[in-house]
């Protein structure tokens, strides 16, 4: 009789492991719509966020870094290379069996400084720019060749208004410098998949102009394997409608379609003044919850991304990955923009590592 108590102690350690090793998954209950994805930062991988690790590890079958593979970060100078961050990274997401992403090649934000410049600071001729672009694009790419699954090529290349962006890159080439990328990639490892990626892509006359730019890349035998759709979302914005015609056609171009960089502001969208009496209102609205959500405003957040959710798994036959910006509230991009001490809930943990209510919602349907 002595035993017994050892005997049920082991009883109940049993049953609570298969009870957590049996709990549903984010990665197993959309295992046949997508991947589900994170982007995951420099603090993660080196340890530093343990239960980030443990959400990541558990629910994400795919993995992008928020910024270790930015010119900036990986090719601060000239025939410089940071391989430190960025290899931590890669072996995180290889060792774990992840569909691991790389973000990004060619960006005009987060741009190595000397990149488009000469050593008198004017921009670089477009044949000196050509092969900056070509050595940048092949070394990375044939480090981690076998490796990666597909490149984010180029990034935020046109305006809302269907219009190039004005970018060092445009500036010294012109159009050609997304096809020209596109290329250099292609040779640099025939096997990863290759996407173009921008946000606002719910806008008409930008979801035209890529549909036209893919269309037009791949009818010259220039390879483009996705079109990424970054999710930056408000309470208030885009219209699920035309974020739904942006997806469609997206995959009539036989693209893959991504949902790239998903978040949700959950605070008021205001709009920027020229009154300086309205400043102390202004940031007022711009920090509006700064101890914590309120519970109707909590509810209306999770419903609406409920319904984003419903429409990538409506379109799943487009849409390949589904990744959300960040892990948890905490870490997001959204806090401390645009204005210091600004508190936002954008992710699908909050800052205590749990599951958002639309989601554990979600997954009762597997219990």
């Amino acid at each position: 009789m002595k035993y017994l108590p050892l005997i049920a102690i082991l009883a109940v350690a049993a049953t609570s492991c298969r009870s957590e090793q049996s709990a549903p998954t984010l990665k197993d209950h959309l295992k046949d719509d997508f991947l589900i994805g994170a982007a995951i930062n420099v603090n993660h991988v080196n340890g530093l966020d343990p239960k980030a690790d443990s959400i990541v590890t558990m629910h994400f079958s795919s993995i992008v870094a928020e910024n270790c593979m930015k010119s900036m970060e990986i090719h601060p100078e000239e025939n410089v290379y940071n391989w430190e961050d960025a290899d931590k990274f890669v072996d995180y997401g290889t060792s774990r069996g992840m569909a691991v992403i790389g973000h990004t090649l060619v960006w005009h934000s987060q741009l190595a400084h000397w990149f488009p410049y000469d050593s008198a600071g004017n921009y670089v001729t477009p044949d000196v720019l050509k092969q900056r672009m070509r050595d940048h694009i092949t070394t990375i790419m044939t480090r981690y060749k076998g490796r990666i699954k597909g490149w984010d090529v180029v990034n935020e290349a046109i305006m809302e208004d269907g219009s190039y962006r004005k970018s060092p890159f445009y500036d010294i080439l012109g159009e050609e410098f997304i096809p020209f990328a596109f290329q250099c990639a292609m040779e640099a490892d025939p096997d990863a998949e290759l996407y173009i990626n921008d946000y606002n892509m719910s806008f008409p006359e930008k979801r035209e102009a890529y549909v036209k730019l893919v269309n037009d890349m791949k009818s010259k035998g220039i390879r483009v394997d996705g079109i990424g759709m970054q999710g930056h979302n408000g309470m208030d914005y885009p219209s699920i409608e035309e974020f739904e015609k942006s997806i469609v056609e997206f995959g009539k171009t036989g693209c893959g379609v991504m949902i790239t960089e998903w978040d949700m502001s959950a605070l008021p969208t205001v709009s920027f003044s020229s009154n300086v009496s309205d400043v102390t209102d202004f940031d007022q609205k711009r920090n509006p919850y700064p101890d914590g959500l309120p519970a109707d405003v909590s509810e209306a957040w999770n419903n609406r991304m409920a319904e984003y959710l419903s429409l990538f798994r409506k379109h799943s036959d487009v849409i390949t990955r589904v990744t959300a910006w960040g892990t948890h509230d905490g870490m997001s991009w959204k806090n401390n923009f645009p204005m210091r001490g600004r508190v936002d809930y954008p992710l699908l943990f909050d800052r205590d590592y749990n599951m958002k209510p639309f989601l554990v919602k979600e997954l009762q349907q597997d219990i």
